[in-house]
């Protein structure tokens, strides 16, 4: 499969008007990725409570730019979620995410969703080669 970066990504892209427009540091020693981001109201799904889709979304985009050290081009192949509280909406958030073993075909990661150092989602991810 071959996949084309974009800038129009629902996440990350900076052309997307209608998207997140999250921006994510890489650590390329320890192969890990992070996110500051205030989810905006119109994401929420119960009043004043982030959608779990979006949190979702979150911790999957994080995952795949944990594993850019060590390819360029991943997609993940699937995602295992715990929702431990819910996340408010415009609150700030730290998302991470670090890749935890390295497969010969995909990277197994970990990541969470922490307010002020207190975790409340957490995924586990499989990140396909391409």
């Amino acid at each position: 499969m071959q996949v084309e970066d974009s800038n129009d990504c629902f996440v990350c892209g900076d052309d997307n008007p209608n998207g997140m427009h999250a921006s994510f540091s890489i650590d390329y020693n320890n192969n890990s990725a992070s996110c500051d981001y205030t989810i905006p109201s119109h994401f929420q799904g119960w009043h004043g409570i982030a959608h779990g889709g979006i949190l979702a979304t979150l911790l999957d985009e994080t995952c795949v730019y944990a594993c850019r050290p060590l390819a360029k081009e991943v997609v993940t192949a699937a995602i295992n979620l715990r929702y431990k509280k819910p996340v408010p909406v415009a609150t700030p958030l730290r998302i991470s995410a670090e890749v935890c073993e390295q497969k010969k075909r995909y990277f197994v990661v970990s990541a969470r969703i922490e307010i002020d150092g207190v975790v409340h989602t957490e995924a586990d991810a499989k990140v396909f080669i391409c």
